[in-house]
């Protein structure tokens, strides 16, 4: 089985709680003596085995093999993609099951981190989740005034379009934004807007 940790958990001394994310289920393993090994790190994809155990409610997590990506080497990429995790994991932390589109997304910014910019990647796969959820607010009526947005917008976290009178912030134009909500792509975006959309994410979902 293979899956992505989205969580790590110390308990006692070394064991430890791994939450992993599998094509259909987050799964919720216990491993002794787990802070030992460096196979067990925030963000790594596993294969592994799901063992019942006698003695406690939780699987043990055995037989765990690192499925390595040479990018996990560049601590840029790598910082990113761990704060990345993090977020999907406070969103999804209160899911058990779940269909394939979530583990599908992260092997396909997993690949795409070894050689395009991983902000780019993450504010691409952000809209993604937004767009699978149906939680893209493409309407561009303000949510503080609730009045149309006509020429620039500010967003406000989980990408909610404001107009920079009520929401403080970096304004970027409309007709950017709404090409990015459509195609969650951001050829079109400056260096500087797509740090200023990566910082909203940070804020959550």
């Amino acid at each position: 089985m293979q899956g992505y940790i989205l969580n790590i958990n110390l308990v006692k001394d070394e064991d430890l709680i791994v939450t992993i994310l599998t094509p259909k289920k987050i799964k919720t393993l216990y491993r002794f003596y787990g802070a030992r090994h460096s196979t067990i790190q925030l963000g790594y994809q596993l294969d592994f085995a799901s063992i019942a155990s006698n003695s406690s409610n939780i699987p043990q997590l055995r037989e765990v093999l690192h499925l390595a990506s040479s990018w996990l080497h560049n601590n840029r990429r790598f910082f990113i993609w761990q704060q990345f995790i993090k977020l999907l994991f406070t969103h999804l932390k209160d899911v058990q099951e779940l269909d394939t589109f979530y583990f599908l997304l992260l092997e396909k910014m997993n690949h795409k981190f070894e050689k395009q910019n991983p902000k780019r990647v993450v504010v691409e796969s952000y809209i993604e989740i937004l767009n699978h959820e149906g939680r893209v607010h493409n309407d561009f009526i303000c949510f503080i005034c609730e009045e149309e947005i006509e020429d620039q917008t500010t967003l406000a976290r989980a990408l909610l379009p404001a107009h920079s009178c009520c929401v403080m912030g970096k304004e970027i134009k409309k007709e950017k934004i709404q090409k990015l909500f459509k195609t969650n792509s951001t050829l079109f975006l400056e260096d500087d807007e797509v740090d200023y959309i990566w910082q909203i994410i940070q804020l959550g979902f």
